[in-house]
């Protein structure tokens, strides 16, 4: 009999342990069906850069989730994404030895992201939302190929992911 009650008790503590499923609890409110997101905001001089977060934002939402995804603010949607790009530097990282010049570079982007909910409640905030994407740079100018184009597309991809993840689970 001793023994089954350890077994009991084991058992019961391991399943009480206050662990769950991702994506199973979620930080937005129950009222919640739909969510606007409209084009970012770019405040920097990088060319499209708001379309290229937006638009990977828009498809994580839209495959990841199952609230009702609106492309633009027309008044009728729950809550609404805003985001502003604040920042995108590209910094050599390496450099060649023997020439002196930039072999790899970092790019780093800088957003602001607040999700706001249609009576004015703010149900998530991030002032510095901030990715960084390393890329090599060309040696010959012949076969030059522009890698931060890429680079900032994979940023796109890392923060349309981080952002849903982080409206979505509630840790």
């Amino acid at each position: 009999m001793n023994r089954i009650s350890c077994i009991l008790i084991v058992t019961l503590t391991l399943t009480a342990c206050g662990y769950h499923t991702a994506g199973h609890s979620t930080r937005l409110p129950q009222g919640i069906n739909s969510i606007a997101v409209p084009a970012f905001e770019n405040k920097t001089h990088t060319y499209r850069i708001e379309q290229t977060l937006t638009s990977a934002v828009l498809r994580e939402l839209v495959t990841r989730t199952k609230y009702q995804i609106l492309p633009a603010d027309n008044g009728s949607a729950d809550a609404i994404l805003r985001a502003e790009v604040l920042s995108t530097v590209a910094a050599p990282l390496t450099y060649d030895s023997q020439t002196g010049r930039a072999s790899s570079e970092v790019v780093t982007v800088v957003a602001a992201v607040k999700l706001v909910a249609r009576d004015g409640r703010v149900l998530y905030e991030n002032r510095s939302y901030t990715f960084r994407d390393q890329y090599q740079v060309s040696r010959e100018i012949t076969s030059f190929f522009d890698e931060e184009s890429p680079a900032l597309k994979r940023i796109a991809r890392d923060f349309a992911g981080a952002l849903v993840s982080d409206l979505l689970e509630a840790f």
